[in-house]
């Protein structure tokens, strides 16, 4: 089969098309074969060399790769053989360099959701790692119906995701925003945009809004113990990095997210984009073998969403 390795740690031309044996049959996992795949911030800090103390004894030449959509070759339990599906593999957690920058993968029955009929596969592929976050972080904040929550970065993929579950569930929304996206984020639901600044004028705006301070805070955009001036006291602050962390102070609950694949909920993130309540963006689509581009593109930044891979 076809993979995309990452040969050295470096810019994206490091990444070069290969070939590997198909995968077999393994005990207790199901074989997908690969309609198309996305390009995360994660892989770019992998392939460069800034993940690198992360991985262990881990070292190139590996295969990238988080987001999955493909045919099933294997039946799963309620799953047969040909059926559509969507999943992530938890990259770091395997340990096994083994990623969906490849044209089978292995993953367990329980990452694994269908695709609803009339979702473009494209759209489903930017779903799985990055709707899930964000849903998580948005159920770690721990929040009732009618409480507010602060979402900074909420323009990012992660943070439009955050913004659409959050409404879901009933929070009033105040999101951060960068020049040009306060209609879009208006439009997910958000009910106040502060515009983006420095943090402290971010906290400032929020207060502005919200004089005694809001209930959570989802902090996408890692702007950490700035932002907690805007907390009430004893509110929930998730950070979208376990390295991004606030300093805890007034009784604040300080945690971090770290997405964990989870088939029952990717089904249900799944059929909310079927039906139209949940949105996602497609930034482009590009071959699996032009990866480099696509990480060359997802450098430079100001992507409208993220970029799909396809097989």
């Amino acid at each position: 089969m076809r993979v995309i390795e990452v040969s050295v740690y470096g810019a994206p031309d490091v990444l070069r098309l290969a070939e590997r044996p198909d995968p077999q049959v393994v005990a207790g996992l199901v074989r997908v074969r690969m309609a198309a795949t996305t390009v995360n911030q994660a892989d770019v800090k992998i392939r460069s060399g800034q993940a690198a103390s992360r991985l262990g004894t881990l070292a190139p030449p590996f295969v990238l790769g988080f987001d999955f959509v493909g045919t099933l070759i294997d039946a799963a339990p309620g799953l047969p053989a040909g059926t559509v599906v969507a999943g992530f593999l938890p990259w770091f957690e395997l340990g096994t360099g083994q990623g969906t920058y490849a044209e089978i993968v292995h993953a367990d029955p329980a990452w694994l959701a269908p695709v609803p009929t009339g979702v473009v596969l494209t759209a489903a592929a930017t779903v799985p790692l990055s709707a899930q976050t964000a849903q998580q972080a948005i159920d770690l904040l721990g929040l009732s119906g009618g409480a507010i929550v602060f979402i900074s970065g909420a323009g990012g993929v992660v943070g439009r995701f955050a913004v659409q579950h959050a409404v879901a569930q009933g929070l009033h929304v105040i999101a951060l925003a960068g020049p040009g996206e306060e209609d879009d984020l208006r439009a997910l639901g958000a009910q106040h945009t502060v515009p983006r600044g420095t943090p402290d004028d971010a906290a400032a705006g929020v207060l502005r809004l919200v004089p005694g301070g809001v209930d959570g805070i989802f902090d996408a955009a890692l702007l950490a113990s700035p932002l907690l001036p805007a907390l009430r006291t004893g509110g929930s602050f998730v950070s979208a990095s376990q390295a991004r962390l606030a300093t805890p102070e007034r009784g604040i609950r300080v945690t971090a997210v770290h997405g964990a694949p989870d088939g029952t909920q990717l089904q249900e993130i799944l059929q909310r984009l079927a039906t139209g309540k949940l949105t996602t963006r497609v930034a482009g689509t590009l071959p699996l073998e032009e990866s480099a581009e696509a990480h060359r593109r997802t450098e430079a930044g100001g992507l409208p969403g993220r970029l799909v891979l396809t097989f």
